[in-house]
């Protein structure tokens, strides 16, 4: 791999550094950076990438505007960089991932063109992910192991395929490399739930964190060490983390956690409001990405809130494009149904989905929760041979399954029962409409 420039930005700057392990510093540094060298092009631009989420169209279009005219004094590679930062800031993810293919093609093994991988997978296909994913393969090679972050990109690969073993060697040798690696923390702890290492991977992860609780993955994190929790049967800790970590907006993540502690016949942690869920599904971003709509009807679900639910079906149903109505729709109208105490409908409608459930989005241990759903409604109608066959894969190779053996277990109280939901139920609004 050719070195950059000494005018351009590489790994070795601090900054850039902590922005690749996805520090708490991370943007703290890049403002410092700036305003010492406020016509580094490529500093701004990612100064721009770490923000974004808070600036304004007009503030960020300005900045990448002044980033991109910097940037051509330092060259070729400075202002496709910024170029590909343009792209990924205005969520136009195809155009970043085809922009990374070229820019790779001239730049072999660029670390810091790797800060923007992740296009390939919010693009919501499947061709893109796995384009994206052979790109990881290659940049590796061509950087060789020695570079922490390809390292830790290609964990996150191995992961996702379902490589546990490989995935968790190579965040172990990208965190001895760079013990601050936010990528490779977070590849270690999907290949640990992959392992069901429990208690082992918290205490790595509470660790980690510690060390830095500004850590952009702070919140997601501990989310991952609430489902080791939900392994091992520590019930408590995963509320603890739960209650005391994930907020009013982190909807998503608590309603994971939730539905997960309700298919297990456990107390759940503090609720979402059911106002705020509605809320969010009216605005106009309710249903604007088909993952971000799932976790707003396990939310929805874990209010027992049925009506809503099948409002939301509907909804999804009527959409042109096809996850929506081809996997969404009937996900939901699956949740709907074991709110309402109608478990074979929903086994009906999840068994005939399949593989295509991969098109809701989000990564593997995210979408863990529909074959979930399917196992505890294929047992509360007597099949549990079937359920035991379809988590087999979990029980066989998890060290810890405590959760996985209460999906299995006939209970007599269902999930959507008084008892279990008076915690946290509360009057029901109109339903979506």
């Amino acid at each position: 791999m050719t070195a950059p420039a000494p005018a351009e930005v590489s790994l070795e700057q601090p900054a850039v550094r902590e922005l690749a392990a996805l520090s708490g510093h991370g943007p703290r540094l890049l403002r410092r950076w700036v305003a010492e060298d406020p016509t580094l092009g490529v500093a701004r631009a990612l100064l721009t990438l770490a923000t974004s989420d808070g600036l304004s169209d007009g503030t960020l279009r300005d900045e990448l505007v002044v980033a991109h005219r910097d940037a051509r004094t330092a060259g070729a590679r400075s202002v496709s960089l910024v170029y590909g930062v343009f792209l990924h800031t205005h969520r136009q993810y195809r155009l970043t991932a085809d922009h990374l293919v070229a820019h790779f093609a001239r730049w072999p093994g660029d670390e810091v063109a790797g800060l923007l991988m992740d296009a390939f997978h919010a693009c919501g296909d499947a061709d893109y992910r796995t384009h994206g994913d052979d790109l990881v393969e290659r940049q590796y090679a061509l950087a060789g192991a020695d570079s922490w972050l390809w390292t830790s990109r290609m964990a996150w690969v191995r992961a996702e395929q379902g490589r546990a073993e490989e995935a968790y060697e190579l965040a172990l040798r990208a965190l001895d490399q760079c013990p601050r690696s936010g990528l490779a923390a977070h590849a270690r702890a999907h290949a640990e739930q992959e392992l069901g290492a429990g208690p082992a991977s918290t205490a790595f992860l509470d660790r980690w964190l510690a060390a830095d609780p500004r850590a952009m993955q702070f919140k997601h994190l501990n989310w991952h060490a609430a489902l080791q929790s939900l392994a091992c049967g520590d019930f408590a800790d995963a509320r603890r983390r739960a209650d005391e970590v994930l907020d009013r907006a982190d909807v998503g993540m608590r309603a994971a956690t939730n539905w997960r502690l309700l298919l297990a016949g456990q107390e759940p942690a503090n609720r979402c409001e059911p106002a705020h869920v509605r809320e969010l599904l009216a605005g106009p971003g309710g249903m604007a990405e088909i993952f971000h709509t799932f976790n707003l009807a396990l939310a929805l679900a874990v209010e027992a809130a049925t009506d809503d639910l099948r409002a939301l079906a509907r909804r999804a149903a009527a959409e042109d494009r096809p996850d929506y109505h081809q996997v969404l729709a009937p996900v939901v109208q699956a949740l709907a149904d074991v709110t309402a105490g109608r478990p074979q409908a929903a086994v009906d409608l999840l068994t005939g989905l399949a593989e295509k459930t991969e098109r809701i989005g989000g990564v593997r241990v995210e979408r863990e929760i529909v074959q979930d759903t399917l196992a505890r409604a294929l047992v509360d109608t007597g099949e549990h041979a079937r359920a035991a066959d379809l988590l087999h894969h979990r029980t066989a190779t998890r060290r810890h399954h405590t959760y996985e053996d209460l999906l299995l277990s006939p209970r007599t109280v269902p999930v959507t029962a008084p008892a279990a939901t008076s915690a946290y139920r509360t009057t029901r609004a109109a339903p979506v409409r």
